[in-house]
């Protein structure tokens, strides 16, 4: 654990918007210096409320925050400078040229002559744009858009990166290489990076520390490796044939819960999950058990635990859950471009 001060750091902060919707019921991160921590949760679980706090594009109820070392209420102004930002959105101007773009940006932030064009010549190259520099950036496909983004948020050097949903609208091959260009960014230049992704592989893959947000509170923060190591064993999941009925969870959890090397059961309508000692031996005592109070399996699978597994621990939902809940609620709560709030409250 580093020893120097924190280059972001949320406490307690609570933030909501018309109609009693809470965006935030007490959000806590502290980001280490050099390092990419994400936040991760499905669309509407807050993410993008505390990035707008965090710089400062939003005012919490209450609560304080800092970032670089400067506090968000007191000192915008100086958190503006030690920030760069790459929204969901792309705020480039489309009828420019990528270079012109990042001129404008650098020229925004007070640089100018050699210096600025060295920067600009940099960043193309990196990005790998320079065939691209001159041309209009309505013309980029999307890999190449989302590329001069993250260049346009890096043109004054800054200590710490926001990236809010990077990849998002990214084909499999553009969002494989902007998780290797994120990767680089911390290593080369010792930046500080805070993502938020609702994609479980990206977190997993990029981040050095995750906090998992789920209805506008983080549940629980580590390392992916070490999240996925507290759960035990295997993951099991089943698939039953029907729904079990008023009742049925309890003649489940009797049926399954005293089985040696079974832990964790959890029923959600035809799904079955559970934690095993040995997964692979489990099935077949989870199978019988089941067989016996009259319940059919249409599937059965096993794998070791994930991100998804964690996130089910911790939030008593499934992902998918979670985010098709958050989808069902887009657009019944509009206010201001923040995030749709889906049941339970959460922006």
């Amino acid at each position: 654990m580093s020893t120097r001060a924190p280059a972001v750091e949320a406490r307690q902060l609570i933030k909501t918007y018309p109609g009693e919707v809470t965006a935030l019921a007490g959000m806590d991160i502290t980001v280490e210096p050099g390092t990419v921590f994400g936040l991760l949760g499905p669309n509407g679980a807050g993410k993008s409320t505390t990035i707008k706090i965090l710089t400062t594009l939003a005012r919490p109820d209450s609560g304080a925050a800092t970032v670089a070392g400067h506090d968000v209420l007191r000192h915008p102004d100086r958190v503006r400078r030690a920030i760069g930002v790459v929204a969901q959105k792309s705020g480039a101007d489309p009828v420019a040229t990528g270079r012109e773009n990042l001129r404008l940006q650098g020229r925004l932030h007070g640089m100018r002559g050699p210096a600025l064009n060295r920067r600009v010549g940099e960043l193309l190259d990196r990005f790998s744009l320079v065939d691209a520099a001159d041309r209009q950036v309505k013309g980029y496909s999307g890999g190449m858009q989302r590329r001069l983004d993250v260049a346009l948020g890096l043109v004054h050097r800054p200590e710490v990166l926001f990236l809010d949903e990077p990849t998002t609208g990214l084909d499999p091959e553009a969002r494989t290489a902007m998780w290797d260009e994120i990767a680089r960014l911390t290593g080369d230049e010792g930046l500080t990076i805070l993502l938020t992704t609702h994609h479980l592989e990206e977190a997993d893959r990029l981040a050095e520390r995750i906090a998992i947000v789920d209805r506008g509170r983080v549940v629980v923060e580590g390392t992916p490796d070490l999240l996925k190591g507290e759960l035990r064993g295997d993951a099991v999941h089943l698939e039953l044939r029907e729904a079990v009925g008023d009742g049925g969870g309890t003649l489940l959890r009797g049926a399954l819960g005293g089985l040696s090397g079974v832990h964790e059961v959890l029923i959600d309508g035809r799904r079955v999950s559970a934690r095993a000692d040995d997964g692979a031996a489990a099935v077949p005592a989870l199978l019988t058990a089941l067989e016996r109070i009259g319940v059919a399996v249409a599937a059965a699978t096993v794998a070791r635990p994930s991100l998804d597994d964690v996130y089910l621990r911790y939030a008593g939902r499934r992902y998918s859950e979670a985010e098709a809940e958050s989808a069902a609620a887009v657009g019944a709560v509009a206010h201001g471009g923040a995030e749709p709030a889906p049941v339970g409250g959460a922006r």
